[in-house]
């Protein structure tokens, strides 16, 4: 419970939905400073964000917040009526002046500051003042709308100046993995909370019977678009070429029991060299990616050594392009030996993945192939047809995983020559 200046207890479990109990822990014991919260319709997270900046406020006397949608005159319907909402349920609209024009919510014994914001322009960010105090609490809602993450970087660089501040950002996940939000999503960063909510984890009385129909209605005539819009799952617009992969941490024992095999895909120029360790369960036709590694302009002795500490005892399948480089890692000690290749190699390579049970990718240890896989979709015409070939671009941990597993793709033995 928590006590307001009128006196009110409020109990904030018949406010926050018990999906958002432990983020709310988390943003009271300041355990991290970013909460990217992502759901879909009906899942309670701006609700939630608009309850914990009031709360916020409330515990830090000398703190305000900010709030930012791309476009400014779609605040005034959203993210303003939001927080409109978030005092009446605690019990403060009394006690805040709220103006439209500028548009912002003044706590009346402290003077602290809810400030308003449209990002078109974020450099517009660095002009403004507030009459006491910083900028303890930044809310980026419908992340999705904004241009990329330097955008956001340039707003806090602009409005954090002093304490500690606290980030929200919200939103539904765009469909394509290779959307700039689910791309920094799967970024793991140590101040990140991130945290995924539906309106099942809310309760069906918050939400009502006419939107509950309307979700059930939906999943019954679109699945995808369901599970898109009320589920807010990354579906995808059909362009992906990996329909089997799955993304998230692994621990040695899911894979350590089954043969492992390694590739290598030689870089030019701007392209890295790419090694990838992967793990195969035949039985269950499950391949997990559990190493990497990728850099530009490595020498042949520091190549060597990298592939050394992650390789093992595999024998490295490398690019036959270059056997210069090969007799040069085999001179090393490296177990290397180049990718026989053919005609339609590649093709055959990336359908041996597709027909897999499943791609599952290590996001800790393999974030570049987690990537890359994610965001690997077929090309398409003027028209918006898929078009019959795969991209060369953006596939060099692709290239690694194909001549890894080219003797099982290929049911051939590898043989490393005397």
């Amino acid at each position: 419970m928590i006590e307001t200046p009128t006196a009110q207890e409020i109990k904030l479990d018949e406010l926050i939905a018990p999906a958002f109990f432990p983020v709310h822990h988390a943003v009271r014991e300041r355990t991290h400073s970013d909460f990217w919260l992502m759901g879909g319709r009906g899942s309670c997270k701006s609700s939630f964000v608009s309850l914990e900046i009031i709360l916020g406020l409330l515990r830090e006397p000398t703190a305000n917040a900010i709030i930012y949608r791309k476009v400014a005159d779609t605040m005034r319907d959203s993210v303003y009526a939001q927080m409109i909402w978030a005092l009446d349920k605690l019990g403060m609209l009394p006690w805040f002046q709220c103006k439209v024009s500028p548009m912002e919510l003044i706590y009346k014994p402290t003077g602290q500051q809810i400030i308003f914001r449209g990002a078109d322009d974020p450099q517009k960010s660095k002009g403004i003042k507030l009459k006491r105090g910083y900028f303890g609490f930044l809310w980026f809602e419908e992340l999705t709308e904004f241009s990329g993450m330097e955008d956001i970087l340039t707003i806090k660089a602009s409005v954090i100046r002093g304490g500690d501040a606290t980030t929200f950002y919200t939103y539904n996940p765009p469909m394509t993995a290779a959307n700039w939000v689910n791309s920094e999503a799967r970024n793991e960063v140590p101040s990140r909370f991130a945290h995924s909510s539906s309106y099942l984890d809310v309760p069906p009385a918050w939400l009502g019977q006419s939107f509950l129909l309307g979700a059930d209605a939906l999943r019954l005539s679109n699945d995808k678009a369901y599970r898109h819009m009320y589920l807010g799952e990354i579906t995808g617009t059909g362009g992906q070429v990996f329909g089997n992969l799955h993304l998230r941490p692994l621990i040695p024992s899911e894979w350590e029991s089954f043969p492992t095999y390694s590739g290598l895909d030689f870089g030019f120029a701007t392209d890295p060299d790419t090694y990838i360790r992967c793990a195969h369960d035949r039985k269950r036709r499950i391949l997990y990616i559990v190493g990497e590694f990728a850099a530009t302009g490595q020498l042949i002795n520091a190549l060597a050594a990298q592939v050394r500490t992650r390789a093992a005892r595999d024998i490295i399948t490398c690019d036959s392009a270059e056997p210069r480089s090969i007799a040069a890692l085999r001179a090393l000690g490296i177990r290397a030996i180049g990718a026989k290749k053919g005609p339609d190699s590649i093709a055959h390579g990336i359908k041996w993945l597709q027909t897999l049970a499943a791609i599952v990718i290590d996001t800790k240890s393999c974030p570049f192939a987690a990537s890359e896989f994610a965001t690997y979709e077929y090309d398409r015409d003027k028209s918006g047809n898929v078009l019959p070939c795969y991209p060369d671009r953006n596939n060099h941990t692709i290239d690694a995983v194909r001549y890894a597993v080219e003797s099982v793709s290929t049911r051939k033995t590898a043989i490393i020559p005397l």
